[in-house]
């Protein structure tokens, strides 16, 4: 927690500031230490973590690029030096890590050590000692590391606060394992390269093949290997112990090849802790870990496997120290501050440290310790000594490389000539070469690559740092392909032979598909279809297809017995005509079948038993008929009308022609068809469903989401359907006709099967044309009842009703309009009386002198108000029998005009009146009023008569004017159809199917 300080920055003045957070992160591995450093260090400004590896470093540097880009983040290790120029994130090495203090330091917002307990290693403890005791954030530092170092971070930082994290998985002991029959996915570990070599030649014998890690790889080549074992070409890497230290691996087994090693004084046992850094590398995040022993291992006692699984070890009693401000006077003071006492009894001085045996040696020399005379030099010369020894050879071997680079320094003026670069880079350019040779140049260029690095010590820096590099690369490039073809049998890692084996073989399939043989991707495994992968050679096909057989076929023929025995809620139907199980496709709308019978198809399962794929097929199909009888209703109803012994044959004629058309007519293109209804034969119609609307003849009950996707899809994917059903979302009224959903896009009828009509902009449902319709007719009885003078036309304005029941703009209303027919006149004044209000919603509202169905189409349109307008009239009767019930009142309230807005210079805006008037423009070859109301009738007796049913006297009490007193005919001064009923007594003027 941080705390409160009061900070004096001018008289009287006291302002707050927060303390710094000093923190060790303590726990076993695979706690997640590593991530939550680096994104505490990417919410700062600046940051600066210190890895105990030059590899761990490249893996984590490639991660925050990958995250904020290269050019804020810097990587420097010993060997490689990538800083933009304003670089605020620094991933090194610990010994790399910039100095925070002193002349040339630089402070960072955040810095972090992984790793900590390093600080008790014998060769590189005192580094991690050093920046435990000096190296500090201004905002925030963190120390991470294991549980053994708590009581020495204690004693050496009293003001620390420490942090316990728990393992995200369980770690358990698998005992010992031969090579040959370790679980995929494992890593082996030993501890040299001898070793490690002959592990890998044996898993390449018995397993196909293994990758190879060890630290004295370069990054590049490590990177290589670990992607070689990451991506499932080997299923085995070898490596040393390198991995303990924080390397990410996705490993379920750690298996250790030997419990000893040589920490370069003598051979001993691996302490509990490093056996647990180790065996902690199984069992990523939150997936469980293994670890035991393999060939000639001895195995783990209890107490140490009790020590690994519980993470209990014992805690560290002392750190490694050196002094590090360190005297540059002479040599002398050099070597006395480098021996300074110890400050406290929790460090220990280091003893055997590389870099002061190479100053002893080279001070032992007369040429060198003579010529050393100002502190530059003694700094020079220690600068010389920190070259590590790449090459692990003899400590001789080594201080004459090191003289021979201080020799050059001093010719030059303190700069390593080009030629001398260039002839040291020149002879480790050789790719040629086994494993060793290459291991070797490799070691060799990158002593002169770590050299190349320190800019003061080059004359070209950026030039022979690249030049450098590029050895090096090539070098690792070659190890790389060396180690692959020493190590790795394509012919077995390549599943060639052993995919399919019998007994070795190991079959799984996750669960996006992804099916697996041996830990090997063979295909994907979508519903019953199986695809073999893509990418494998003509070679390793008929390996797949044989480890398919084995490995799919169990899977599908349990799936097949799902879908034969499953009930029909396990299926869906997709808008792609797709049978779905599962959210997986398993079968498809056949194009044999009809709608009322339709059939299916199963997709893939060849792989499983024919008779298991026949029952599945059935099943699908039973859920498609099912399907069929609970939505498409109607249409069975419709096709049942034609077998009924009473219907009228008009009755079932206009059936058979509504069903051949899937439900729905469009009047304007069947006009005579539905004008030669009679009354009789439409109540067989509604009897079923059938509404006879303004603009189509529709059953309703289609027109719902579920039955009008249904018969869109058994319509499009059945037999000759195009593939291509209009299906909008559920519900929807009207949507905007373009884009993906515009009508041309599909086919003829595709849009009436949905139930939907396009109209100019707007595709609209078959019941909103019909209120549009209604809302119209009010609309023109509304503006006559306070028009200046009686128009000729019934006329009408756009209602703010018809935008909010079409969900359409304005624009798009004027479209619709003028796709039905009606067409607009602005005038310069209003045509409506000034002082007359608009007529009481209270007061039923006199019925429109004539509709839009009286021009367009054909009276009769199923609308109540026309039903309960007309019952009056055709029974005037009536009125003398006893009083009936008092009806609802259905009057429904006046319409408001739509008043459009202007927007003003000044940013307001304002109504601007509508002097936008809409009629339907009359058409002298339509039959009038009263010839179809009439005339009508008569003709569709005399269709009746020409099939003998002439003298088959109309229906008692069943039509609409059974039993009726015939309607009074208006007188033709006060009718508003004056023009048409004159019309009336020219017969001769009309013929018979006019439209």
């Amino acid at each position: 927690m941080r705390c409160l300080a009061f900070v004096s920055v001018a008289p009287n003045v006291v302002t707050m500031a927060f303390e710094p957070i000093l923190k060790a992160v303590l726990g076993p591995t695979n706690t997640g230490k590593t991530h939550y450093a680096v994104e505490r260090m990417l919410g700062r400004s600046s940051g600066v973590i210190g890895l105990p590896l030059r590899l761990l470093a490249r893996e984590v540097y490639d991660r925050i690029v990958a995250r904020i880009g290269a050019n804020q983040v810097a990587l420097v290790t010993g060997e490689e030096k990538i800083i933009p120029p304003h670089a605020r994130y620094f991933v090194c090495t610990v010994e790399a890590m910039p100095p925070n203090t002193g002349k040339h330091g630089r402070r960072f917002a955040f810095l972090a050590v992984d790793e900590v307990q390093l600080i008790a290693n014998h060769e590189r403890g005192h580094i991690f000692t050093d920046r435990v005791l000096n190296a500090r954030g201004y905002e925030e530092t963190l120390f991470l590391g294991a549980e053994t170092a708590r009581d020495v971070l204690r004693t050496l930082v009293p003001d620390i606060q420490f942090d316990r994290r728990e393992r995200f998985s369980e770690l358990t002991y698998a005992g010992a394992t031969k090579l040959n029959r370790l679980p995929k996915r494992s890593v082996i570990v030993a501890f040299s390269a001898k070793e490690v070599y002959a592990l890998a030649e044996a898993i390449r014998r018995f397993r196909g093949g293994a990758a190879v890690v060890m630290g004295g790889l370069s990054p590049r080549t490590r990177n290589a290997q670990a992607e070689l074992f990451q991506s499932g070409d080997v299923d085995f890497l070898v490596a040393t112990d390198a991995v303990g230290m924080g390397l990410n691996l996705d490993t379920n087994h750690v298996a250790f090849a030997g419990l000893s090693k040589y920490d370069g004084r003598r051979r001993r046992y691996l302490t509990p802790m490093e056996a647990g850094q180790i065996a902690g590398r199984a069992g990523r995040f939150r997936e469980h870990g293994t670890f035991g022993t393999t060939g000639d291992c001895p195995p783990m006692d209890d107490g140490l496997v009790e020590r690994i699984t519980r993470h209990e070890f014992e805690m560290l009693n002392y750190a490694e120290w050196r002094n590090s401000d360190l005297d540059f006077s002479s040599l002398t003071t050099l070597v006395e501050t480098l021996h300074a006492p110890r400050p406290t009894k929790r460090l220990r001085r280091i003893k055997g440290a590389g870099d002061e045996l190479s100053l002893e040696r080279l001070m032992a020399i007369p040429e060198i310790a003579n010529g050393v005379r100002v502190p530059a030099q003694v700094k020079q010369l220690w600068d010389v000594c920190q070259v590590p020894d790449f090459r692990n050879l003899t400590i001789d071997a080594h201080v004459r490389l090191l003289q021979d680079i201080y020799r050059t320094l001093v010719m030059g003026g303190g700069r390593l000539s080009n030629d001398f670069m260039a002839r040291k880079i020149a002879r480790c350019d050789d790719i040629n070469g086994d494993v060793d040779a290459l291991s070797a140049r490799l070691a060799n260029i990158r002593t002169w690559t770590y050299c190349a690095a320190k800019s003061s010590w080059m004359p070209d820096p950026e030039h022979w740092a690249q030049e450098a590099r590029a050895v090096e690369d090539r070098l690792s490039d070659a190890l790389h392909e060396g180690l692959i073809a020493r190590f790795v049998d394509h012919r077995t890692s390549k599943l060639l032979k052993g995919i399919g084996s019998g007994a070795l073989m190991d079959a799984s399939i996750k669960d996006d598909g992804s099916v697996f043989v041996d830990g090997h991707h063979i295909g994907q495994l979508d519903g019953l279809n199986f695809t073999r992968d893509a990418e494998a050679s003509d070679l390793e096909a008929k390996a797949l297809e044989a480890a398919a057989v084995k490995a799919v076929t169990p899977e599908v023929d349990r799936r097949l017995t799902s879908l034969s025995s499953g009930q029909h809620a396990i299926f869906t139907l997709s808008d792609t005509g797709q049978i779905l199980w599962g959210g997986m496709a398993v079968g498809r709308i056949a194009k044999s079948g009809s709608v009322f019978s339709p059939d299916v198809e199963v997709i893939g399962g060849e792989l499983g038993n024919p008779t298991l794929r026949q029952l599945a097929e059935d099943r699908m199909r039973e859920y498609l008929r099912a399907e069929v009888a609970t939505h498409l209703t109607p249409l069975k109803k419709l096709k049942e009308l034609q077998d009924k012994p009473d219907v009228l044959a008009g009755s079932k004629g206009f059936a058979f022609l509504l069903l051949e058309n899937h439900g729905s007519l469009d009047r304007r293109q069947h006009g005579k068809a539905v004008r030669d209804v009679s009354p009789e034969e439409r109540r067989d119609l509604r009897s079923v469903g059938v509404q006879f609307g303004q603009y189509n003849v529709y059953m309703p009950e289609l027109t719902k989401p579920k039955p009008a996707r249904l018969l869109s899809l058994l319509i499009a994917y059945g037999a000759g359907g195009d593939r291509k059903p209009f299906i909008p979302f559920a519900g929807v009224t009207s949507i905007p006709n373009d884009g993906d959903m515009k009508s041309d896009n599909f086919g003829t009828g595709a849009l009436a099967l949905a139930g939907y009509k396009a109209v100019g902009p707007r595709i609209v449902r078959f019941d909103i044309l019909n209120r549009l319709a209604t809302q119209i007719r009010d609309a023109q009885g509304q503006f006559e009842k306070v028009a200046l003078e009686k128009p000729k036309r019934p006329t009408f304005q756009i209602m703010s009703e018809m935008l909010a029941l079409l969900g359409a703009s304005l624009e798009e209303t004027q479209g619709v309009l003028s796709a039905l027919g009606f067409q607009s006149a602005t005038v310069d004044a209003p045509l409506e009386k000034p002082a007359a209000p608009v007529a009481d919603a209270s007061e039923p509202m006199e019925r429109p002198t004539e509709s839009p169905a009286d021009s367009t189409s054909e009276a009769g349109t199923d609308t109540p108000d026309a039903a309960q307008s007309k019952a009056p009239e055709a029974n005037p009767v009536l009125t003398a029998e006893p009083p009936k019930p008092q009806k609802r009142d259905r009057t429904r309230p006046a319409l408001t005009v739509h008043v459009p807005r202007e927007q003003l210079e000044d940013g307001t805006s304002r109504d601007v009146p509508s002097l936008e008037y809409w009629t339907l423009p009359a058409r002298q070859s339509r039959p009038a009023r009263g010839d179809r109301a009439s005339g009508g009738q008569n003709k569709g007796k005399g269709r009746r008569d020409s099939k003998g049913r002439s003298s088959k006297p109309p229906r008692q009490g069943s039509g609409y004017s059974a039993g009726k007193a015939p309607r009074p005919r208006k007188s033709i001064e006060n009718s508003p159809f004056a023009a048409l009923a004159a019309l009336q007594g020219k017969p001769s003027d009309k013929k018979d199917g006019d439209s």
